[in-house]
This record gives C-alpha cells, sequence and structure tokens, in this order.
C-alpha cells in the first residue's frame, strides 16, 4: 500500500471525528450498494463481498480514499452487494500475539458466512490470506490491490487476480536532473517503521546507479525536529525525495501525506520529490507517481467480473496506471521549465489563463489576504494578551485599508451573513457613493437591473457553499454609465476554521466584452455568409447540374438505340458512360443534399438526422445508433440547422479519426432545452490540443452554438473514446435568436 497512508496517534477527539465521518462514508456506500430500490431488491440476487485492508480507516484516511473507489467499481454490479469490511490493523497491533487473534476471529466469522468475492487491499492482507490454510478459502475467488508484489508461497487452491502496483524512484531522480541539472547533492527522507523502510529499500535499490555521479545523504534514523532541522539548510543544489515518515526515530507516528509530506516541505530550502499520488500536496514537485485509487476502482471492477461469472484465472493481472504528475506551484516556486517535463506529464493545480492575465491584480489580492491572515493569527497567537492583541488588530485592520485604498483594483469583504462591511476607495471613487450607502446590501443598487438576479443567485450559492466564485455584471459608474465587472471572491476563515466571511476584487472588463462581442459578431455574419454560399451551390447542383447531367444521360440513351444493333461494341461503351454519368449524377445530387438538406427544411430535425445517419453509415461501411425523443415537430431553423450541422462536423470527424466503426447519437428534447449527444469508444484527443490546434472544427460548432445561446460540452479521453454534446435552450430568447443559419 502506498506509504502516504499508515498508523498515526491521534487524539482521542480527532479519532472519533475520523471515525463518524468515514462511518457515514460507508452508510452512504451501503445505501447505494445494498438499497439500490425497494422493489428492484426484492427481484436482485445477493452477493457478499468482504474488503480486507492492511490499516482500517482510523489508523490510516488513505485507505478510506482506497476503499471509496473500491465502492465506485462495486456499483456496477447487477446484484445487491452484501458488504463486509475487515482490517488488520497492521501498524496498531503489529504482535504476533494479536494477528493470531485475529485470524481466529476472521475464520470464525466467515467460515459460516462465506463471501463470494474477497478484495485484499495492501501486502498484509494479500500475505494474510495467501498464507491462510482455512479450508473455506480455497473456492473464494480473490482480487488484490494497492500491493507491489505477489506474496511468495502462495496456497496453490487460491484463484486470484488484481492490480498490481510499482514504486518509480529511478525514473522520478530521472526527471528531476533534467529539470535540475546542476544537483550534486540527494537528499532521501524517511523513518524507522517497518513499512518506512521497506519503501526506503526500494529507493536505495533504485538509486545504486547513481552513487557515483551523485552525493546520496540518507536522513532516516532522525526525530522529526532533529530532521527538519536539517533539512532548512541543505546545501545549495540539493534535491530531496520523501519516502515515507510513519515513524521517526524517537518512535513518533504521523500520518504521512497529512503530517510528515507537510512539515518536510514547509521546513527544506530544496524541491522535494515523492513516491506516489497521495503525497503530491503543496510543497511538493511530484514525480513519476503511482496511482492506488485507481487501481482500487479497477479492482473493483474485477470483483463485478467475477461476481458476473468469470474466473479469476482469466482476468489478467493488470499494472498500475502510473503517470507523471507535477504540482504547479512547486514548478513555479522552484523556477522549473515545463519545457523540460517529460511528454504526457500531468501538471496540476495550474490556474486559468484568466489568472495569468490579471496576475498582478491576483497577486494584490493574495497579498491583502495573506497580510490579514498573518495579523490573524499573530493576534490569535497572543491571546493571553488581549489587550495589546486587540490594539495589534485595530493596527492591521488600519495597515489593510492603506493598501487595499492603493491597490489598482476595486476591492471589498463580507462578513458571515453576506453583508458587505468594506469598500475600498477605487471601489467608492468608480461608483461616486459613500461608504455608508454601499455597506451591507447597498452596492445591489448600482447593479444593472437585469443582471442583479443572477449576480445575487451567485453570490449566495458560492456563499452557502463556502467556494470561490467569479462572475461578470455591469455596475453603474458615477457618470450613470453601466461597465463591465469582473467579479472574483475567495471565502476567509478564522484561525479556528470559523467562517469569517469573503474578500473580492473588482476590475473593469467593458473593452474586453466589446472585444468579444465584435468577435461574435464577425462570426456570426461569417457563418451566415457560409450558409448562403452553400445555399447557393446546392440549388446549383440541383437544379441547373444535376438536370443537365440527366438530360445528357437521356440524350445518350437515345443515341445508343440509334447505334444499336448496328454498331454493338460502340453500344456497349456508350453504356458504360451513361452508367458513369448517371452516377455522376447521383453523387451531385447527394453532395447538393449534404450541402444543403430539403428533409431539414420540409420534414424537420430528426427527419434530417435520420437520413444524414444512414446516408453516412452506407457511404462509408460504418453503424451509426440514432435514437430520438420528445423532439418538438416546429422548431425554429436557425436551431435545427445549428444541430444539424453540428451533428455533419462532429460525425464525419468522428469517422475519419476515431478509428472505430460504431457511433452513438442521441437526440433527446425537454420542457427547456434539447441535448445533442455523439459519443464513440475511438482512440480520444486532447481537447486543450485540439482547440490551439489548426482545425475549425471544434471552434466553428461553439460558435454556431453561441448564436441560439448553447454550450458544447466536450469529454475525450486517450484510448477511451469521446463524447461531444450540445445543449440548447428552448427558453423564449433562444427560440426568438436570429442566428443566421
Amino acid at each position: 500500500m502506498g506509504h502516504g497512508r499508515r498508523a498515526v496517534k491521534l487524539p482521542s477527539q480527532r479519532r472519533a471525528r475520523i471515525r463518524d465521518g468515514l462511518r457515514v462514508l460507508y452508510l452512504v456506500a451501503a445505501v447505494l450498494l445494498l438499497l439500490p430500490g425497494a422493489v428492484e431488491a426484492q427481484i436482485r440476487q445477493v452477493r457478499r463481498v468482504l474488503i480486507l485492508d492492511d490499516l482500517g480507516y482510523i489508523s490510516s484516511p488513505g485507505f478510506a480514499e482506497v476503499d471509496q473507489a473500491i465502492f465506485a467499481g462495486l456499483q456496477k454490479s447487477p446484484y445487491r452487494i452484501e458488504l463486509y469490511h475487515e482490517s488488520l490493523e497492521a501498524t496498531l497491533f503489529p504482535d504476533q500475539l494479536s494477528q493470531l487473534q485475529f485470524r481466529k476471529e476472521f475464520a470464525r466469522k466467515y467460515s459460516s458466512r462465506k463471501p463470494d468475492v474477497i478484495i485484499v487491499a495492501g501486502s498484509e492482507s494479500f500475505k494474510f490470506i495467501a498464507e491462510s490454510h482455512e479450508s473455506f478459502l480455497r473456492d473464494i475467488p480473490l482480487i488484490f490491490c494497492a500491493t507491489l508484489k505477489i506474496p511468495e508461497g502462495l496456497n496453490r487452491d487460491l484463484h486470484f487476480t488484481g492490480v498490481l502496483g510499482r514504486l518509480h524512484p529511478e525514473e522520478t531522480l530521472r526527471t528531476a536532473l533534467r529539470l535540475l541539472p546542476q544537483t550534486k547533492h540527494v537528499v532521501v527522507v524517511g523513518g524507522r517503521s517497518r513499512f518506512d523502510e521497506g519503501f526506503e529499500a526500494i529507493a536505495k535499490q533504485a538509486f545504486q546507479n547513481y552513487e557515483s555521479k551523485l552525493e546520496f545523504t540518507y536522513l532516516t534514523d532522525l526525530a522529526m525536529p532533529a530532521l527538519l532541522e536539517r533539512l532548512k539548510h541543505l546545501p545549495s543544489n540539493t534535491i530531496v525525495y520523501h519516502t515515507a515518515i510513519t515513524e521517526d526515530a524517537a518512535g513518533e507516528r504521523f500520518i504521512d501525506s497529512a503530517q510528515s509530506i507537510p512539515l518536510v516541505s514547509g521546513a527544506t530550502n530544496a524541491p522535494v520529490f515523492v513516491m506516489d499520488d497521495v503525497n503530491l500536496r503543496e510543497g511538493t514537485v511530484g514525480g513519476y507517481l503511482v496511482n492506488w485509487a485507481d487501481d482500487s476502482r479497477i479492482a473493483g471492477e474485477m470483483a463485478v467480473r467475477v461476481l458476473n461469472g468469470e474466473k479469476p484465472e482469466d482476468i489478467p493481472v493488470a499494472m498500475s496506471n502510473d503517470a507523471y504528475m507535477f504540482d504547479w506551484r512547486s514548478l513555479k516556486r522552484w523556477h522549473l521549465d515545463n519545457a523540460g517535463l517529460p511528454p504526457g506529464s500531468m501538471v496540476l493545480n495550474k490556474p486559468p489563463n484568466i489568472w495569468e492575465i490579471y496576475k498582478r491584480y491576483v497577486i494584490a489580492g493574495i497579498f491583502l489576504l495573506l497580510l490579514q491572515a498573518a495579523v490573524i493569527a499573530g493576534l490569535l497567537w497572543q491571546r493571553t494578551r488581549r489587550k495589546r492583541t486587540e490594539a495589534e488588530l485595530r493596527e492591521s485592520e488600519e495597515r489593510f485599508r492603506l493598501v487595499s485604498n492603493t491597490a489598482p483594483v476595486m476591492i471589498w469583504t463580507s462578513d458571515s451573513d453576506k453583508l458587505c462591511t468594506y469598500f475600498n476607495a477605487p471601489w467608492l471613487q468608480f461608483t461616486g457613493r459613500t461608504l455608508a450607502e454601499e455597506l451591507g446590501n447597498g452596492w445591489a443598487q448600482g447593479v444593472h437591473p437585469d443582471d442583479l438576479q443572477k449576480c445575487w443567485e451567485t453570490y449566495s450559492k458560492s456563499f452557502d457553499q463556502r467556494e470561490p466564485f467569479q462572475m461578470e455584471y455591469r455596475l453603474r459608474r458615477s457618470d450613470g454609465e453601466y461597465r463591465w465587472m469582473f467579479d472574483q471572491g475567495v471565502p476567509r476563515f478564522n484561525a479556528d476554521a470559523s467562517f469569517a466571511g469573503y474578500i473580492g476584487s473588482c476590475i473593469d472588463v467593458t473593452e474586453r466584452k466589446a472585444a468579444e462581442e465584435t468577435l461574435s459578431s464577425i462570426g456570426r455574419k461569417l457563418i451566415e455568409a457560409h450558409e448562403e454560399e452553400r445555399s447557393w451551390i446546392a440549388r446549383e447542383l440541383h437544379d441547373d447540374f444535376n438536370q443537365r447531367i440527366t438530360l445528357l444521360a437521356v440524350n445518350l440513351e437515345g443515341f445508343k438505340k440509334d447505334l444499336f444493333p448496328r454498331h454493338v461494341q460502340l453500344s456497349l461503351a456508350l453504356e458504360e458512360t451513361i452508367a458513369e454519368v448517371k452516377e455522376l449524377g447521383r453523387d451531385m445530387q447527394a453532395l447538393a443534399h449534404r450541402l444543403h438538406s430539403s428533409k431539414l427544411e420540409y420534414l424537420g430535425l430528426v427527419a434530417a438526422c435520420t437520413g444524414f445517419c444512414r446516408e453516412l453509415s452506407e457511404r462509408h461501411q460504418i453503424e451509426v445508433e440514432f435514437r430520438s425523443e420528445d423532439i418538438p415537430k416546429k422548431l425554429p431553423q436557425e436551431i435545427s440547422l445549428c444541430l444539424f450541422r453540428i451533428l455533419q462536423e462532429a460525425l464525419q470527424n468522428a469517422v475519419k479519426h476515431s478509428g472505430v466503426q460504431h457511433f452513438q447519437v442521441s437526440l433527446i428534447g425537454g420542457a427547456d432545452e434539447i441535448q445533442f449527444t455523439i459519443r464513440d469508444s475511438g482512440i480520444g484527443f486532447d481537447p486543450a490540443e485540439a482547440i490551439k490546434g489548426s482545425g475549425l472544427g471544434l471552434i466553428s460548432m461553439k460558435e454556431r452554438l453561441k448564436l441560439v445561446d448553447g454550450e458544447l460540452l466536450l469529454n475525450s479521453q486517450l484510448q477511451r473514446g469521446t463524447t461531444i454534446q450540445a445543449r440548447v435552450p428552448l427558453a423564449a430568447k433562444a427560440m426568438a435568436a436570429k442566428a443566421g443559419v
């Protein structure tokens, strides 16, 4: 199991909170798995599934993630699952007597209530079952996960399969050396428990080939305070490789990912690389990481296959779907170039482009938040000296107001009751109102009436969920003109984790909105011109060229009759020419249909889509499964044509690039919107790279949907297929939209 999930001594109240929280998790999972419906539960057959893990959710919160992933995989089962859970608690009770008592109790409980499948999570649990000689285990299928190797001396009667993980210290080190070519020192940090030593041994063996090139230092026998002090004074050109610290030299226990990692990354003056995704926390760079939760999900799906009748030995053992994963914040902190990352690397926590565009304003906002947090932390730290603390708080608030009043952005704060408590000088200068007029909900008087409801709903929803938000609305300037504002807010919390309210900043984006409107207008006109040109070409092909070709075929038929039977050879050659002319006419008619569908105009969207799917299937020898539900017979022409063009573009691209022969198309209507979905199970692609590329397909689809107030949802993963969904509202505004298409 991942080394970020070891046992730790927690305070009793904290252990109780974790236990109560995870009991709720198991209760929810039980409701999902055991009670899918009152009537259905009486019909579906029952299957028993036992999950056995190394440490348990109390000793290791990381195993709660593993269990949750297994639950996700088991939800695909057609049976009603009767779920059992046991834990070895290998770190809390490592002695042989405790393990022997557990083994006896385990045999007593399950020999008379045999599970249909056992899922073991962790090396110790796998070894426990492998070494067991209990007769009732011989015929029970076994699925393993969260383990690095198959135990030696397996019971020959066991029927098993599962997912093997693999750690990659050497690959991580190679990547670190590419990012930091001046590296001379490698400091490996670890702990003293049996689990820690196992992971340290893997790292030490992987680094043997580099000991002649680099200086390695293993800090694995220190108490945590001494270790942190050493890490503060590392020499330059050093990197840190973290293995596992679940117990230090003083016998103190830690949760590696939740406690050791923050301590190590916060103390060291060098970049920290880690072993698995659980330890990829803020402050660590990353590396080539194993993904334990994904392994557990696959194990749950394997268990479903076994319950459905497959034999474990017929299911190949899978390898962990590992990946290069890095934290964007740490890359920036240590000035590491993204170009040096291995191909296909995942960079997490990278902010959206809008943050980069307005980074100076974001930095100013973060500075203010950090300043306020630092002041609050200082005040709480000196709680025993209340009078001095109150004086320092008043002083910090004055500094906050001084800084915010000179910032180049409009800043506001609110309390826990959603009422605004402060607006800086730039805000008041913009609105031309006094602070007293803006406090509470007074600021809403300046919001444009058409934007007020959406603005308030966004603010209230984010406030209730304690989540950051971004929104755009029009705000009245002091001269009476409404200007578009980009407003972003983040929740504030006190030192005791209680909610304190929000702080936010606004910037004027009117010019950017005007530019977007101009681009949208140009796009609308281009699409209009495109459709007009398609219609004209289609009419010319159908009404002129196609008729002329038909007339030519008729004339050739008459000429053939005049030649036959005097010139047989010439008649045969002429017959072939007539066939080619007719084929040309049919192709030209099909081209005219694709350019401008008469079915769409006279028979409606469903008939046009059905005909196009059938025509594409016949032309490319593929299978297109089309279904429609509750589509109104009369739709605005602009909506029908928009969805039809999206079908043409998306389905033709899928046929060309997906590499599969089966496609699913659904057109589902509702009271408020129409959903159009095109799905395939092909090779997939990277949506971000596709948008950046030279192709115009996705851009064209998005622009068409904008004209009818619709949106495009794209989900594509490499080797896992692509789903394109278009959603168009049927509200009065959308029904009356003039898209020109």
